[in-house]
């Protein structure tokens, strides 16, 4: 898994994450969602640096072997925010000044937040299965309280999760193997069977119901956008399409500029069901992005995958 990566530990914001990368070339820096480690990309990750890439894959504070700071009563150690602070940081460590960032799923939330809050470092942002969290609770309905209530769930604090959770870690989250390849589902194993990881994961989620949409919300009235090139990916054997319809309409409000996107042949863990396909998209976008990677290509409004 990840041959001839580096597997090292490196300072973010106040906290040490647990960092993999790879290759040379371009950096792009690939963050996972949950309940998900950085091993999610070990399929990706090689094809990217093989084309010829810098891969950087952190697990995001609170994940994995990552550190996992305590709260505060607004969990705003747990904000989007402050782990794409943490981001930041690896990078500048590792050598990085800017780069393409990557999120799928929980990860997502925190590439929109890394472009928004710093958008010198970021050149290209890909965001997998999701929209902003702001717009996501903005539009809940009964369809997606009955699809996506682990939001809620995972977000109480009168009667934590945890406790749900840590009695059967394996029944909650379903993992396999056979999807997530034997040394990434090992990893992964690891880290839902400890309880301090549990509890950052829910941390997570009482972030995104409070002071994560208190970001989205005011950077909306603010009307700030996000400056670089946009890719948006959705699984399309998922309920993106099903919750909002054009996924992209919702994106055109938060778009400074370049919006690309569409559907991938897979199921929500794109990364680990659909590696080629999703490698190929990353690398097609990159290849239009001349502030990327120097190489200009053509400037399409949307481009279907």
């Amino acid at each position: 898994m990840f041959d001839g990566f580096e597997l090292t530990r490196c300072e973010g914001d106040g906290v040490h994450l647990r960092v993999r990368h790879g290759g040379s070339g371009p950096a792009v820096l690939l963050l996972h969602g949950h309940p998900r480690t950085h091993a999610t990309w070990h399929r990706v990750a090689p094809l990217l640096a093989a084309a010829g890439h810098t891969v950087v894959c952190p697990d995001l504070r609170g994940y994995g072997a990552s550190d996992k700071p305590p709260t505060d009563e607004r969990h705003s150690p747990y904000s989007k925010r402050a782990m794409a602070g943490d981001c930041l940081a690896v990078m500048r460590r590792l050598g990085h000044e800017r780069f393409a960032v990557v999120g799928h799923d929980r990860g997502a939330y925190v590439a929109t937040r890394l472009a928004l809050d710093h958008p010198g470092a970021v050149s290209a942002l890909s965001v997998l299965d999701a929209v902003p969290i702001g717009e996501a609770l903005r539009r809940c309905d009964a369809t997606f309280a009955a699809s996506w209530w682990h939001w809620f769930f995972l977000g109480q604090t009168d009667k934590p999760a945890e406790r749900v959770i840590d009695a059967d870690p394996d029944a909650w989250y379903q993992g396999t193997p056979e999807q997530m390849g034997a040394e990434a589902y090992e990893d992964y194993r690891r880290a839902i069977h400890d309880p301090a990881t549990v509890h950052a994961m829910c941390e997570d989620y009482r972030a995104g119901l409070g002071i994560d949409r208190e970001h989205d919300d005011a950077d909306r009235r603010a009307r700030r956008r996000i400056g670089c090139p946009l890719q948006v990916l959705w699984a399309g054997r998922d309920d993106m399409t099903g919750l909002y319809g054009d996924v992209l309409s919702i994106w055109r409000d938060w778009a400074g500029g370049r919006l690309v996107g569409g559907p991938i042949t897979s199921g929500h863990h794109i990364a680990e069901e659909a590696p080629e396909a999703l490698a190929l998209a990353l690398r097609e976008f990159w290849r239009s992005t001349p502030d990327h990677d120097g190489r200009h290509g053509s400037r399409q409004e949307e481009t279907p995958v």
